[in-house]
Formats: C-alpha cells, sequence, structure tokens
C-alpha cells in the first residue's frame, strides 16, 4: 500500500523507507522555530542542561511576537532572553519590531519554510506550512530545546484524513469559510492527532493566501497538521523566496486514510463561528444582527495582503460604525508596506479604523485590544474560546475579512453581499 503525502515526508525526514500511522520515529527538522513566550522556556532548559552549541544556526528562527513592541516589563525580559540566545549562537534568522512579522506569516513570506520540509515550533498554529505541503506542527518548549540542541524531534506518525472540496467556492467564501464549516462539521476533536489532507478542484483553485488559513486552524479540530499538496500555485509563490530545493511530495493512489469527507464548496457560504469554540459555527445569514463591540482584522490566520484588500474594497468610502473599534494589523512589515502602497492603509484610517504594527498582541488576549466584561468581539483570528481576547465575561465570533468589514459598517454581524449590493 502506497504512502500519504504526510506518511513521505516523515519517512524521508527519519531515514526510513516507509513508514506506519502510530509508528514513533526520530526525525531530522529542517526548521524549529519559537516565540516571545515559548522560546525563553526552551532557552533556559537549553541552558540548565549545560549545551554550548545549537544544531544548526540557521535553521533555528526566533521571532518575538506575541506580546512585542513589549507591552511591559516582563514581556520585555522574555524578548531580551530571546535577543540574547540569538547574539550567543550567530542565529540567521532572528527577527524583531522593524524587522519582524506575526510568525506563520513571516517564515513563508521570507522563504524560510517551503515543500517537503519538517518544520517544529513551539506554537500550536505552525500547522500553517502545511499550505506549501510541508509536514509541520506544534511541540512544547522542551521538545523545541531539545531540537536546539539536536535537530531532531520525536514524534509519532499520524493518520491521515481526507478532506475533499468539489466545485468552487462561491463569491466571499474563503479559505477561512471553508476551514471554519470542516470544522463545525467534524467538531474540536474531529481530527484529533490525524493530519488533515485537503484536496479537490476547490482548493486548487484557492490562492496560498487562503490555503494558509486553512492549514493554520487544522489544530482547531484537534489535528497534528495540515497539508495540501504542492502545485503551481505553491511552484509560483516560492518563485525568488525559498532558496533550497523544494521537494514536492503527493499522496499515493491507494494511500490509506482513516476516513474521507466529501463537500460541495459552491454551496457552503461566509461562516461565523459563534462562543466559545471554532466548532460552532454557523451561516453569517443565520447570524445577522447581532450586535458587535470591537472587530479585528489580522493575526496569522487572515492578516496577509489579499485579507486587507478584502476589508479596504468594502471599506473605501464607508465609515466605521460609530459603536465599532475596528482594529487591523498586517500580519509582516512587507504587506503592511503593500498595504501603503496599495493605499489601504489610507482606506483604513479614513474610515477611521486603527492600524497597528504586526503583532499577536489582541488574539490571544495579550494587548492592544482587550476586551471588557459583556463585550463582543468579531474576530479573523483562529479562537474564541472563554477569556481568550480578555475577560471572561465577554464573548468571540469567529470570521473571514469580508465579513468583519461589512459588519464594522453596520455595528452588528452583516454578510457583505448586504453592504456591496447598497
Amino acid at each position: 500500500m502506497g504512502m500519504t503525502i504526510t506518511e513521505k515526508i516523515i519517512a524521508d525526514h527519519s531515514g526510513l523507507k516507509e513508514v506506519h500511522p502510530g509508528q514513533f520515529v526520530y526525525a531530522d527538522v529542517d526548521i524549529c522555530l519559537g516565540n516571545d513566550i515559548t522560546a525563553p522556556i526552551a532557552i533556559e532548559e537549553f541552558e540548565k542542561a549545560g549545551i554550548s552549541k545549537v544544531f544548526d544556526p540557521e535553521k533555528i528562527v526566533l521571532v518575538p511576537d506575541h506580546f512585542t513592541p513589549n507591552k511591559d516589563i516582563k514581556s520585555a525580559q522574555q524578548s531580551k532572553s530571546l535577543r540574547v540566545f540569538a547574539e550567543k549562537h550567530h542565529l540567521k534568522h532572528y527577527f524583531e519590531i522593524g524587522r519582524m512579522g506575526i510568525e506563520h506569516a513571516l517564515l513563508p513570506e521570507k522563504g524560510i519554510v517551503g515543500p517537503g520540509d519538517l518544520v517544529i515550533g513551539a506554537d500550536s498554529h505552525t500547522c500553517t506550512y502545511g499550505a506549501l505541503g510541508a509536514f509541520s506542527t506544534g511541540v512544547g518548549s522542551t521538545d523545541l530545546a531539545a531540537c536546539f540542541a539536536t535537530g531532531k524531534v520525536w514524534l509519532r506518525v499520524p493518520e491521515s484524513i481526507r478532506f475533499v472540496f468539489h466545485g468552487k467556492a462561491k463569491s466571499w467564501t474563503s479559505g477561512k469559510d471553508l476551514i471554519l464549516y470542516t470544522i463545525g462539521t467534524i467538531g474540536v476533536d474531529g481530527a484529533l492527532y490525524k493530519a488533515m489532507e485537503f484536496e479537490g478542484s476547490a482548493i486548487s483553485n484557492l490562492p496560498m493566501d487562503d490555503r494558509f488559513a486553512m492549514c493554520n486552524m487544522a489544530i482547531e479540530a484537534g489535528a497534528k497538521s495540515g497539508i495540501i499538496a504542492p502545485d503551481k500555485n505553491t511552484e509560483e509563490y516560492i518563485k525568488g523566496r525559498f532558496k533550497r530545493k523544494p521537494v514536492m511530495y503527493h499522496s499515493d493512489p491507494g494511500c490509506n486514510y482513516v476516513r474521507t469527507y466529501e463537500f460541495n464548496a459552491d454551496k457552503i457560504t461566509p461562516q461565523v463561528a459563534l462562543p466559545s469554540l471554532p466548532e460552532n459555527t454557523k451561516p453569517v445569514e443565520e447570524v445577522s444582527g447581532i450586535k458587535i463591540d470591537q472587530i479585528v482584522i489580522g493575526s496569522c490566520t487572515n492578516g496577509r495582503i489579499s485579507d486587507l484588500r478584502i476589508a479596504a474594497g468594502i471599506l473605501k468610502g464607508k465609515k466605521v460604525h460609530p459603536s465599532i473599534r475596528l482594529i487591523i494589523f498586517p500580519a509582516t512589515q512587507e504587506i503592511y508596506k503593500k498595504a501603503l502602497q496599495e493605499g489601504l492603509i489610507e482606506t483604513f484610517i479614513d474610515a477611521e479604523a486603527v492600524v497597528s504594527t504586526p503583532t499577536c498582541g489582541p488574539c490571544l488576549g495579550g494587548h492592544m485590544g482587550i476586551l471588557a466584561e459583556g463585550e463582543r468581539a468579531l474576530s479573523t483570528t483562529n479562537r474564541n474560546f472563554v477569556g481568550r481576547m480578555g475577560h471572561p465575561k465577554s464573548e468571540i465570533y469567529l470570521c473571514s475579512p469580508a465579513v468583519a468589514a461589512a459588519s464594522a459598517i453596520t455595528g452588528m454581524i452583516t454578510p457583505p453581499d448586504e453592504i456591496i449590493k447598497n
């Protein structure tokens, strides 16, 4: 029997001809990364073990992005520990403030990760890079410390679930909507420790930004990873970025999937995940009219340039509703620069939105957008757990940039069609 794309990547990085679900392997890692919350613990464990040298200074990435720009003394100390470690070990990939971006948007943009890679990160949304045809997954800080020393990771080969999206997504239905619909169908534990493999004509037609959004949220279904086989869109994206030789893996015909789901993409409309789980999804039409206090457009899920273009297209010539705080976070400095050049930032400011430097701050309730008791947020981020963005008695609704921008104008959850047709 053949192997899935996930099994092939893991086998090749483990020096094996083949692997099987449930098998434990010790695999070579192409890239490992940490941020200002998780890496300080890894650094402490690395140094506590008395290790003097990292396995490869070109394969470790440190990005202080969660509480940066530093919100207080503690966050400043955490960022400093990354900076000192990077300087001590001459790390090639250290990104802070003016050079930084939200890690899961920054690494693909910089060409640090690519097709065929095995990537681990001490952040659960490391699964984002599966959009490039890589096996990427989140690990704990102690696993990251071990990788700093050895360049390897110990893991169990996951079973794979195939998700086939037929047809073509409707206007306003994005990759974010497809993944919200998927999680709504299978639940937040529906892919527990599985590799979610996305394919079908609708996926082939998806731009890379939408693919990143889909794989980013695989963890919200409990998955070990999300992955999309590389194609012409992938090749075009990595051209001029990715300097190493890419390896384009694909699943074999007849390989084993523990389950297959098939969806008609043209029947999926924009989705909204209601509090307080990403699985609590409904079509936007069914929840239209819910009053909102704050809207966030950005994050490692939906802070890319196409997301900002969609939002600006809806907001252009209009004003944010007086009851709404609209906060927009370009995911990287490069995206911010493009948005400036294209006039998107001017559109946002004219609409009376606030535009921030790249940061994870509001997504995890860290800073720059904390919710008060009883407030509701509509957000393009990836989690809506209780207390995720602030007060435990606040509420979070998840959506795409199109729904977020349309709702910012009306002050309540609104389908984008209602704004555009008017």
